[in-house]
């Protein structure tokens, strides 16, 4: 008996070594995102760790205490510090992070990027959806909630977000071109990665503006926010709220009509991208014209900017099985 318990002793110990050789040998990869603690980045998470751990990649997700470009920087000033193999981020400010990005890349380190379409500094930027296609699937949806006609106002993460000002562009386009009788208040206000910001700012605007009907708002928390806003006014029905955001999050919001709608891909999926593509360049295997790559399927880059459609509406009808899947 006693030999027995020693074996067994003996191999714990072995497992636990193996474990921790792991650890030490498997390569890192770090991914920089916008904000920690909000749902969306929490389902990206998740993908981040169940992929590295299918890969055999040490991968982990930063997520800064507020929506700051100089905590992004900070954080990516760290991981150059720890020599990562990769660094993964989804940029607050395209133009900040540049200068600490191409740090990285003269360290030996490969840059990949979510959400910054030819992003400076990057080997890859990948997105789930275009940029124009995106913008006017939610332009042509508010325009349908509201009758073609009225007042709508447009928020994004921040006036420095390439990709929620790119959609924003899009959709704004759209409804110009097809949609004369409806009006944008303001130009578009950079407050849709804070909830609290988005509900504020969504109150003064319905308080200042009577005949505003619709918000198109790009960033996960704006939706949320202005949701919330519309309830408190008792506006539900009479202005519509569309944009992405987490479905568990909204999920009340929706089914009460405070939100209307929107569209989205799978961060869950964007954290599988980022380790999948990482773990290619590690290996040294092609990212090209042709590549069915898990994730994006065939891909045909322009530039360093991979781009897919792989679009999911959120609505009543779907809302209840997306925040099944945890997103």
């Amino acid at each position: 008996m006693r030999s027995l318990i020693v074996a067994a002793f003996a191999a714990s110990l072995s497992l636990a070594g193996a474990v921790v050789a792991f650890a030490q040998d498997a390569p890192k990869v770090g991914v920089v995102v916008k904000i920690g603690g909000i749902p969306w980045f929490n389902a990206m998470e998740a993908g981040i760790k169940e992929q590295g751990q299918k890969l055999g990649v040490d991968a982990f997700m930063i997520g800064p205490t507020s929506a700051d470009p100089a905590l992004q920087v900070r954080a990516i000033e760290d991981l150059i510090a720890q020599g990562v193999k990769v660094i993964g981020v989804v940029p607050n400010d395209a133009k900040v992070l540049e200068p600490v990005l191409t740090k990285a890349q003269a360290a030996g380190i490969k840059v990949i990027t979510h959400e910054s379409p030819s992003q400076k500094g990057a080997d890859w930027n990948f997105e789930l959806a275009s940029s124009t296609g995106f913008g006017e699937a939610h332009g042509k949806l508010l325009a349908e909630k509201m009758g073609g006609k009225g007042e709508y106002a447009v928020f994004v993460g921040s006036l420095t977000v390439p990709l929620h000002n790119a959609w924003a562009d899009a959709a704004i386009a759209y409804i110009k071109a097809n949609y004369p009788d409806m009006k944008l208040v303001g130009e578009r206000y950079g407050v849709a990665e804070d909830v609290d910001k988005s509900r504020s700012t969504a109150l003064d605007l319905i308080a200042a503006h009577p005949d505003l009907t619709g918000f198109l708002a790009f960033g996960s928390q704006g939706p949320i926010g202005a949701g919330r806003a519309i309830e408190e006014r008792r506006k539900t029905g009479k202005i519509f709220v569309l944009g992405p955001f987490s479905p568990g999050q909204g999920q009340k919001l929706i089914k009460s009509d405070a939100i209307s709608g929107g569209f989205m891909w799978n961060p869950k999926q964007a954290g599988e991208v980022f380790v999948t593509l990482a773990d290619r360049l590690i290996k040294g295997e092609s990212v090209k014209e042709g590549d069915d790559i898990p994730g994006l399927g065939v891909i045909k880059p322009v530039g360093n900017d991979i781009i897919v459609d792989q679009l999911l509406p959120i609505n009543k009808d779907t809302v209840d099985d997306l925040a099944a899947m945890g997103l």
